[in-house]
């Protein structure tokens, strides 16, 4: 009996070790995911499974997350022209190679890919860090790097090749309009991101001299259009001393920074408004944001007004709203704008807030029409998909500050006063047609007449 004892107790130990030391290493596996410097994600399934389009790259990889995926291998190949190009122009830029042979000029472009590639193997531990759930440059080793430069030139020389008037005739990329198309959606997705702080060491090791614009206006020049029919030109200067984390967080700061919005004060209750339809038959009017903004091609655009998507205002009974495009690309910037903002630390929720608003705003095609009309919308679907799209856009996603509870508040009880809904119920029933504003005007007259007879 003492000896069966003794073979339990030791049982007993060795499993208790055993614990100890899984419970370690899931500690270890904690510490490392909640690192501050994660900003790259993989799209939480409840917000993934509404939309799983809107997530998933159609042609290109950029990063690891989607990188060898059958369907997206082809497109390396161009990946390789772009950096065989890249490398050929910084070549012949320098006065010096000029007379090399043409084994010196390869050995020269040997050495150029060296500097580049160990510009980016410096900073590749911080680069690994900004993936949330991985430590890629462990996992694939020196294949990260190669990652890292092969997306990132890509990205630079496609910002480069688009702000150019001239395009190469046997170009891959802008002698095929769909392939451009593409790429307007695959940069912006959360999954297919690679370090702001990758493209801007590479782009400094690029950078030729004769070149006068930054990194940062020619990816806001390349998605000028992606918020509204009007480019969006910002300040470079707006993002000085800003921490950009990628491609996809530049474009939310390119509207959260010049938006009042983040100035309003946040509730975390707040009542719903009713649709443009019922508001409509309150007295609201509906008004688009004026833009007096220049055209891009302008020198000096990107010092023009500041302008938001963001600025929704209500006073003296009218709704102003910023014109928003609607196109292909509209759910897919938003949903993956909203999955940044549910997913990162400290971040204020406020496109989420914004898709929470214009699914009040927007309940029937009806509501859709509306605001096209008045050229607030400048929709490129069909109304009832344009519709449908803000009906689910923020499903599942939770707001603990809401960023218009004042908004909300005003236009409520702009709605309760029986006076608004009196005057906007008599002047759509007797002041929309020709004749029965002339019956009006006879009326009143018939009544004036009447009363000073009777005096």
């Amino acid at each position: 009996m003492a000896a069966e004892s003794g073979r339990s107790d030791n049982n007993v130990a060795i499993n208790v070790e055993s614990l100890v030391s899984s419970l370690n290493a899931e500690l270890e596996n904690a510490r490392q995911s909640m690192e501050p410097s994660y900003c790259i994600f993989k799209t939480p399934s409840i917000l993934f499974r509404h939309r799983e389009n809107s997530f998933v790259p159609n042609c290109f990889s950029i990063g690891p997350m989607h990188h060898g995926k059958e369907n997206l291998v082809p497109t390396e190949k161009i990946k390789i022209k772009y950096l065989k190009g890249l490398l050929s122009r910084v070549i012949k830029s320098r006065p010096e190679t000029t007379l090399l042979s043409k084994e010196a000029k390869e050995i020269e472009q040997q050495r150029v890919l060296t500097n580049w590639v160990d510009a980016v193997k410096l900073i590749e531990q911080q680069a690994s860090a900004c993936y949330a759930g991985h430590n890629y440059a462990a996992e694939l080793g020196g294949e990260f790097v190669k990652m890292m430069v092969l997306d990132g030139v890509f990205i630079i020389e496609l910002l480069r090749k688009d702000a150019e008037t001239n395009k190469e005739q046997d170009d891959p990329i802008f002698s095929m309009s769909c392939m451009l198309q593409f790429l307007h959606h695959d940069l912006i997705l959360l999954e297919n991101q690679i370090p702001w702080l990758v493209l801007q060491t590479l782009f400094e090791k690029t950078k030729l001299p004769s070149e006068t614009k930054s990194l940062i206006e020619l990816a806001l020049l390349f998605f000028a259009t992606i918020f509204s029919s009007h480019p969006l030109p910002t300040k470079p200067d707006l993002f000085s001393g800003k921490d950009i984390k990628h491609i996809l967080d530049l474009l939310r700061l390119s509207l959260v920074l010049p938006s009042k919005v983040i100035k309003n004060k946040w509730h975390s209750e707040w009542q719903p408004i009713p649709s443009v339809t019922r508001l409509k038959e309150t007295g609201v009017n509906f008004m688009k944001v004026r833009d007096e903004r220049n055209n891009l091609e302008e020198p000096d655009s990107f010092k023009k007004t500041e302008y938001s998507i963001l600025d929704i205002t209500f006073r003296d009974g009218c709704l102003e709203i910023p014109s928003l495009l609607i196109q292909e690309t509209t759910e897919t910037i938003l949903r993956n704008l909203i999955g940044y903002e549910q997913c990162l630390p400290h971040c204020p929720p406020i496109f989420t807030c914004y898709a929470k608003l214009l699914d009040n705003l927007i309940d029937t095609t009806n509501d859709m029409e509306i605001l096209c009309k008045r050229e607030i919308f400048d929709n490129w679907l069909s109304p009832e998909d344009a519709t449908q799209f803000f009906n689910k856009l923020y499903n599942d996603t939770y707001v603990k500050e809401f960023y218009y509870s004042q908004l909300c508040c005003d236009l409520n009880n702009y709605c309760r006063r029986w006076w608004h809904r009196w005057r906007a119920y008599y002047v759509q029933n007797y002041f929309t047609k020709p004749w029965a504003i002339a019956a009006q005007i006879y009326a009143v007259i018939m009544f004036v007449l009447t009363l000073k007879q009777a005096l």
